[in-house]
Order: structure tokens, then sequence, then C-alpha cells
């Protein structure tokens, strides 16, 4: 890699028009390596001070561009073990799966910052989305989703209180704490679109307000066709693909 990555910086130096700033020559280096799939998920990159060497660059100049990547998303920094592409994860729109059981199938380790774990009585505007009488009780779950401590996802959760009697229940995943109660999802709808994420949402993603983001609307049923959950989720743009398996007949 450590070659491939010398030459494209090269190739970027020799066709400059003008000479360009060396942190950003050496992130489009590293971004076109990433693009080409050269550069793999969770594939390590060399130190701060091989870099330097390789390149004949300053590692204030390497730190520099390593940081305009980790920023945007394309790479993460783990404690005491070095900078790593990001995963990208993959969610199929064909299974009815958790986030959580996305990303331990691909080998990671998902966290959640709980931001309001509630119960109450259902506003109009919930009892619509989850089909519920005037007065029934519902849970509030508010989550920040993490991979390697960074943030990929916030969430928005409504359940039927008698659905999931006690949201403290609900640790990692919430589909874990409604089968404990018999109650996981059979099937849902879940409706997708490209939004320009708001102060809110890229605040607590740590990107800029107006990033490219993903929303993902979803209604989970029972069985018996009861609405078990109602979730609103935004994604970072560049950390997620979504699949769909489709068939001619």
């Amino acid at each position: 890699m450590q070659n491939q990555l010398l030459d494209e910086y090269r190739r970027l130096q020799a066709g400059e028009a003008t000479r360009a700033v060396a942190y950003l020559r050496l992130r489009r280096a590293l971004q076109n390596l990433i693009d080409a799939g050269i550069l793999r998920p969770g594939q390590a990159l060399p130190g701060e001070r091989d870099l330097a060497r390789l390149l004949g660059l300053s590692r204030v100049t390497i730190r520099k561009a390593l940081a305009g990547l980790i920023e945007s998303g394309q790479l993460n920094q783990r404690q005491g073990a070095g900078t790593f592409v990001a995963e990208r994860i993959l969610r199929q729109f064909s299974r009815l799966t958790s986030f959580t059981d996305d990303l331990r199938a691909r080998g990671l380790d998902p966290q959640v910052e709980f931001l309001e774990r509630s119960t109450g009585e259902v506003t109009p505007e919930e009892a619509m989305a989850l089909n519920l009488s005037p007065g029934s009780g519902v849970v509030r779950l508010y989550r920040l989703r993490h991979v390697d401590g960074a943030p990929i996802a916030i969430e928005r959760t409504l359940v039927p209180l008698d659905l999931l009697p006690d949201p403290d229940t609900v640790a990692t995943s919430l589909y874990e704490a409604l089968d404990a109660h018999g109650n996981r999802p059979r099937r849902a709808l879940q409706r997708l679109r490209a939004v320009a994420l708001d102060a809110q949402a890229a605040g607590h993603l740590q990107l800029p307000e107006g990033s490219p983001g993903l929303l993902v609307e979803r209604r989970a049923f029972l069985a018996d066709g009861r609405v078990v959950e109602s979730t609103r989720s935004f994604y970072r743009g560049d950390a997620y693909d979504f699949v769909a398996e489709l068939h001619s007949e």
C-alpha cells in the first residue's frame, strides 16, 4: 500500500498546474485510494512517522491530512491502535434486523448512548404512529449509536408501554429486549431518503450543519398486526450503504 500511496501522491503532484498545499494533496491521494478500493474498510494506515518518511513531509502535514479525512468519516482513529479506513455498514432492506444485529454480523462492537429513556402518555402524533388509543402508555428512546467511539447514527424510537413494560431492560439492542417479552417484530415498513442534517442531528454526529445524511423511518409489526416500533433514524451519509435484493418474479 505504501508504494501505491507514494505513486498516487507523486501523480497528483506532477499533474498540478499550480503548487497545491501538501496536506490537501495527501488527503486527495488517500481519498483516491479509498475510492478505488486499494485502501479497504478496516485496513490500518502506516503511522505518522512512517508516512512522513515515505513522502518527505512533516508529521504536522501528515496529521493535518489525516484529520480532514477523520472529520469527513473516511478514516477513524482507535486509541493506542492507530488510524484505520472507516467501515461502511451495510443494511439490507430484504431482512428485518436491528442496528446491533447488523454491526455484530460484521464483527463490529456497537455502543449506545441514551439521550432519553422514559415513559409517558402518548401524544396525538405518537398515538397515530403506533395505532394506540388516547391515554395509552408509550416508551420513548432517544439513542446515539457509536462504532469504535465514533457516532454514526441517532435514533428516536417509540414503543407501546404494554409491549415493553420496563425501558431500562433495553441495553444495546431494542429487539433483544422486545424478544425477551415475546414481542420481537415480524415485519416492517421502511422508508429511506437523503437529507441535509439539521443543527441538532449534525451536532450529535459531530458533523457540520447541512452535511449529507440518510433519514430512515421504520414501523415494525408483530405477527398479529400490532405496531411494536416507530423509529426515525439519522445516519451519517458517509458511513452507511443500504442494499436491496431484487427479483424479477
